[in-house]
């Protein structure tokens, strides 16, 4: 698994990597910015007829909610957008490191942007469901890491293997990969939480998902 992080992480430079980035980037801001203000706003409204400084105090703990929230729920937003756009990655990653492939064969365009809908959504609910072991110190912060890690490598690992795959192909490559591409979801799960490093995450995770498809063929 390393080795497929270091391939995708030398790649990050190509031009084929910069439209999927900056969409998943700006939805995701788009999308976690509404969150955010819908925090503040549902603050105010329980705060209304109070005090002004109890207003204040209110709007200031929506916004802090909103950041946490935002934080921790960037990962299922950008990769519900990313899932959408994981062909050309996909391609570039394939056009330098395995030339020598057949064109690609996969799902239907429908198949692969339902399941990166489905993909994104059950991550969402996921992360959503998670947020109570955040206050738990340690123990809780690790299982919620483990868990969210777990479903990020299954999605990324199958919506990958359907660009060349069948969905019944592709679980199984999923299976087959079950430990990498769990070890992959820890590591992307992790570089979600740091700022700047995350907006990486959806395409590193799809580089990196087609070499661990690609070797794991090859052996």
């Amino acid at each position: 698994m390393p080795a497929a992080l270091f391939l995708a992480l030398g790649q990050i430079g190509d031009p084929a990597f910069r439209r999927p980035l900056l969409i998943g980037v700006l939805g995701a801001a788009l999308a976690l910015g509404l969150l955010a203000w819908g925090a503040i706003e549902a603050a105010a409204w329980a705060a209304a007829g109070e005090a002004t400084w109890l207003s204040w105090l209110a709007q200031a703990a929506g916004g802090a909610l909103g950041l946490v929230l935002a934080w921790w729920l960037f990962l299922p937003v950008a990769a519900m957008i990313a899932s959408q756009l994981v062909e050309p990655v996909a391609a570039a990653v394939e056009r330098r490191h395995y030339p020598g492939l057949a064109p690609p064969k996969g799902a239907s365009v429908a198949v692969q942007i339902a399941f990166g809908l489905r993909f994104g959504l059950r991550l969402l609910v996921i992360q959503i469901l998670l947020v109570p072991l955040l206050f738990i110190p340690v123990a809780g912060f690790a299982l919620a890491l483990l868990v969210s890690a777990y479903a990020l490598g299954a999605g990324i690992m199958q919506q990958t293997a359907l660009l060349r795959m069948n969905p019944v192909a592709a679980r199984l490559a999923w299976r087959r990969n079950r430990l990498s591409g769990w070890v992959l979801g820890i590591v992307l799960a992790l570089m979600a939480m740091v700022p700047f490093l995350n907006l990486l995450v959806p395409v590193l995770g799809t580089a990196a998902a087609v070499h661990l498809l690609h070797r794991s063929t090859a052996s």
